[in-house]
């Protein structure tokens, strides 16, 4: 499709849709600031997927844009949370920038959406080999598999990681 087409159906959506999105994202969201971002940024990608001609039910694909996006703003504000926390709880106190805080924020993000795409039993062993600090062994032992299992699955969960943060 062509550039021109696409933006037009876009430009339509929104003309169409935009305010019923934003009342139903401000009803879920209890808050005006919130509704207005996530509402400007599911039409942001909409607008880069460059499929708005082949929408059939505006509404239906708006709101499960929107969920999604919802989805990613609170997986955000969780992973920034227990950042901080965990900050503030280190004995020591370190001046970390802003720039660097946004780093460490958008590494751990990347590293949340690597171990998402992973399946669960290798989401337990990467958890508690890094956050736990149990060895592959103690690994096996505890989920009753072989230390063969618990290497595979770590191999498989750092190579992922390690692709996403190369990628930032």
């Amino acid at each position: 499709m062509s550039l021109p087409t696409h933006t037009a159906a876009v430009q339509h959506i929104y003309e169409q849709h935009h305010s019923w999105l934003y009342g139903w994202l401000k009803g879920k969201l209890h808050d005006a600031c919130d509704a207005a971002d996530v509402a400007h940024d599911t039409f942001v990608r909409i607008l880069g997927s460059r499929s708005a001609m082949h929408i059939r039910e505006p509404r239906d694909y708006l709101a499960t844009v929107a969920r999604g996006l919802v989805i990613d703003r609170y997986r955000r504000r969780a992973i920034e949370l227990a950042y901080l926390e965990t900050l503030a709880a280190r004995p020591e106190i370190m001046v970390i920038s802003e720039e660097d805080k946004a780093l460490i924020i958008e590494t751990l993000i990347a590293v949340d959406k690597a171990l998402a795409s992973l399946g669960i039993r290798t989401q337990r062993i990467f958890m508690l080999s890094q956050i736990e600090g149990l060895t592959y062994q103690q690994i096996a032992a505890e989920l009753k598999v072989s230390l063969t299992t618990v290497k595979k699955h770590m191999v498989r969960a750092l190579t992922e990681c390690s692709l996403i943060i190369a990628g930032l």
